[in-house]
């Protein structure tokens, strides 16, 4: 294999990899955080986090992590597919920047939330009911955020997934699941912004996707890509 190719190799083994490790990263994040927050009760939630303030941290942190995680997501398809059409992957790498830069900024903010949570002066200056507001309209940004970011990555994957089948470098099969799978993802996140009242119905639109996105992360971390052919390697 040239050096070319073994580069691609790393690159979307890379991807394949990070595919899978960024549904754990974020589960892992809310698993912890969802341990301290009591949705509508902001005293319970303060006690909560005042008495494991560190933990709590800690699950935040995973969550910007999984954002870092997915722009080297990114970067891998990126690399990977770049040989086959250089244009439409940029596309797809820009979409998935823009998704995540949003995400992160969004995500720091909540450790905004911890000082209200911990902070005495804060609580001093304000009533009980008024951090809650505020913290509630916070969270309710942060799904705003969290629905748009979806938005992108649905059209920033479905560059990528189009690259995989114009290349035929991983089975089409998949190529055409991602293809499906990556219009109604972005469809329905948008349909979140639309008709939150309809949120548990419309999740089950995010379920093609994530087979999508373990499939070929699991093919692409243990098989890699095939070789160009001819006609898009020259």
């Amino acid at each position: 294999m040239t050096e070319a190719g073994n580069s691609r190799m790393f690159w979307a083994r890379l991807a394949g990899f990070l595919y899978l490790f960024t549904y754990i990263v974020p589960m892992t994040g809310w698993a912890i955080t969802g341990r301290y927050e009591v949705a509508g009760d902001f005293m319970e939630t303060a006690h909560r986090v005042m008495a494991s303030e560190l933990f709590y941290r800690v699950g935040l942190c995973c969550l910007v992590f999984n954002w870092l995680l997915c722009i080297f997501l990114a970067m891998g398809l990126y690399a990977a597919l770049k040989p086959v059409e250089s244009t439409l992957a940029l596309f797809g790498l820009l979409f998935r920047l823009a998704e995540n830069i949003l995400a992160t900024t969004f995500a720091l903010l909540d450790f905004v939330a911890v000082k209200a949570y911990t902070g005495a002066e804060i609580s001093a200056a304000f009533a009980p009911k008024q951090l809650s507001a505020f913290l509630t309209l916070l969270a309710e940004a942060d799904a705003v955020q969290f629905n748009m970011s979806m938005v992108l990555l649905g059209i920033g994957s479905a560059f990528f997934f189009y690259l995989f089948f114009k290349s035929g470098c991983i089975p089409k099969a998949l190529s055409i699941l991602g293809l499906c799978a990556a219009p109604i993802f972005s469809a329905v996140s948008f349909a979140f912004l639309l008709w939150p009242q309809y949120s548990t119905m419309l999740r089950i639109g995010w379920y093609p996707m994530a087979l999508a996105e373990i499939s070929i992360g699991l093919w692409l971390m243990i098989k890699g890509v095939k070789p160009l052919p001819a006609a898009l390697a020259e």
